[in-house]
């Protein structure tokens, strides 16, 4: 029995090395697809501050667009751009009321 205990100690070490070497390679390959997915929404956020909008104003509270950009909605053919979901479900409840201020 002495004899196979160095050998089932040595087979547990290194059976524990393999496992910390396998949560090591997960924890890095999740790092990088969370760094992959904050680039490609760097790159959508981007990408509409580029777009032609009918105001460079927020149409509910007024915050420049260049500020920051959450989200977007049109109306009468026309792009508004909104800082918040919160200020565009105010538009939406009164689109006309809000672009009768803005003209």
């Amino acid at each position: 029995m002495k004899k196979y205990f160095p050998i089932a100690a040595l087979l547990f070490i290194l059976s524990s090395c393999h496992q910390a070497d396998n949560k090591a390679a997960a924890t890095a390959a999740a790092k990088t697809d969370t760094a992959a997915a904050s680039q490609e929404a760097e790159g959508v956020l981007a990408s509409l501050k580029n777009l032609p909008f009918a105001y460079n104003r927020d149409p509910s509270c007024g915050m420049p667009l260049k500020a920051g950009l959450e989200d977007t909605t049109t109306y009468k053919g026309k792009l508004y751009g909104f800082c918040s979901k919160d200020c565009k479900d105010a538009f939406l409840k009164d689109p006309a009321g809000y672009t009768a201020k803005i003209k």
